[in-house]
């Protein structure tokens, strides 16, 4: 900000929250962003835990983030796992996961893309990704790898953030995204 370089940024993208106060900071630098740029996009990766291990986070953050975070953003990066936190629901088939959205989107992100989407009527050894903004929905299927993948998160809001920021186009940038990360975690 004393360089005067808010208005040249398109994009502020968050992540893992370690403390409750982080939020406060991330609320606080996307409005500064905004006011000097009101075409920026704020894209929050609500990180929370994952199905397999379950909430990962201290106690607070997952009401921070459904309070205060996420209403706030423009595009929402959760797993199938941290939509259900989020909203409070259970997201196992396809209509539920878009039931799921549509809580979510109404707190605010116009744009939910949901990582790991384990759903009971998907081909067996595959995974998805579900994308859901106001021109639509679309999900993209690939063989699901057998390994844990640190960061295969933060790699997906970014790329994602970046692909729609740039095309516009939620469909797009799911294609793009998945492509990449697949071809990065199988290497």
């Amino acid at each position: 900000e004393e360089r005067g370089v808010l208005p040249q940024l398109d994009v502020v993208l968050s992540g893992y929250q370690g403390s409750e106060g982080i939020g406060d900071v991330i609320i606080d630098a996307v409005a500064r962003v905004k006011a000097a740029n009101p075409d920026a996009v704020y894209a929050c990766d609500p990180v929370m835990g994952n199905a397999k291990s379950g909430c990962v986070v201290a106690p607070a953050i997952p009401e921070l983030l459904r309070e205060r975070v996420v209403p706030v953003a423009d595009i929402i990066t959760p797993n199938q796992f941290e939509l259900g936190f989020l909203t409070r629901t259970e997201p196992d088939t396809l209509e539920s996961t878009l039931d799921s959205v549509d809580a979510a989107r109404a707190m605010g992100p116009r744009t939910v893309l949901v990582t790991s989407v384990e759903r009971p009527e998907r081909e067996e050894g595959t995974i998805e990704m579900l994308v859901v903004d106001d021109a639509g929905a679309w999900i993209v299927q690939t063989p699901h790898l057998p390994i844990k993948a640190n960061g295969s998160g933060d790699v997906t809001a970014a790329l994602f953030t970046a692909h729609y920021r740039r095309t516009g186009s939620a469909a797009e940038a799911l294609a793009r995204t998945t492509s990449s990360v697949f071809d990065l975690l199988e290497r």
